[in-house]
């Protein structure tokens, strides 16, 4: 299966990313770009977004980062832990992209930082994560 094909199983089965509304970009292997825009769905308070709602993406931010680089070794990935920093919030009708970068791999953990930016630039959300990566054979996947 070519890695193309895997991206496109991935965007398909992802129902996680689709109710989120995420749009993804990618940039090359192993970094990411996510957009999404603040909704009434996504909020905690009258204008804020709740802060799992920003971990979610967070999460898919670096998964699929760390993806397009273990999709040519013939692996998908999972989320074995991550951190997050809340530094800014995120409102109402934001227009978020978020940025995930591979920085290290070996052959089983990924090591994988986020970022999360509103339009006007500003830095709302920061991490880092450790991803497992398993062979695309195991995967519930290859039943696609």
């Amino acid at each position: 299966m070519d890695n193309l094909e895997i991206l496109k199983k991935y965007a398909k089965t992802n129902h996680f990313g689709k109710f989120l509304g995420l749009k993804l970009e990618v940039v090359e292997p192993g970094e990411v770009n996510y957009f999404v825009e603040v909704s009434q769905n996504h909020l905690a308070t009258y204008q804020s977004a709740h802060g799992g709602f920003l971990a979610g993406v967070f999460d898919q931010i670096v998964g699929t980062a760390a993806l397009t680089k273990a999709m040519y070794d013939h692996k998908l990935v999972s989320t074995v832990e991550f951190k997050i920093n809340y530094l800014k919030p995120a409102y109402l009708n934001d227009k978020l992209k978020g940025v995930g970068k591979v920085l290290h791999h070996g052959k089983r953990l990924y090591t994988v930082e986020g970022q999360i930016f509103n339009h006007k630039q500003e830095l709302l959300a920061k991490g880092i994560a450790t991803l497992n990566a398993y062979s695309y054979d195991k995967s519930d996947m290859k039943f696609l």
